[in-house]
């Protein structure tokens, strides 16, 4: 995947930071107003894309400011890990 342009959406989950959200997404607040995502969309190596924050420590929330960096926050899932909890349906 490394240097090609992303077709649909793909969600990157990074060792100890943040999620890569690449493709063309929407993100809305807790009230259902979509955020101006033009900002935040950087290019990298696999194409253009935002960073959500994983540890709830980013000031710009929910995009990552590398926080998870100074508080040390550490998370690396795999698919191959057990999952001990059943999915949730929302309220």
């Amino acid at each position: 995947m490394r240097g090609q342009q992303v077709d649909g959406v793909e969600i990157h989950v990074r060792p100890d930071g943040s999620l890569k959200v690449y493709g063309p997404v929407r993100l809305l607040d807790v009230d259902g107003n979509a955020y101006e995502l033009a900002p935040w969309r950087k290019p990298d190596t696999v194409g253009d894309r935002i960073k959500l924050c994983r540890c709830g420590r980013s000031q710009t929330q929910p995009f990552c400011d590398e926080s998870h960096t100074r508080v040390g926050f550490a998370s690396r899932p795999r698919v191959t890990d057990p999952i001990t909890a059943e999915p949730q349906d929302p309220a």
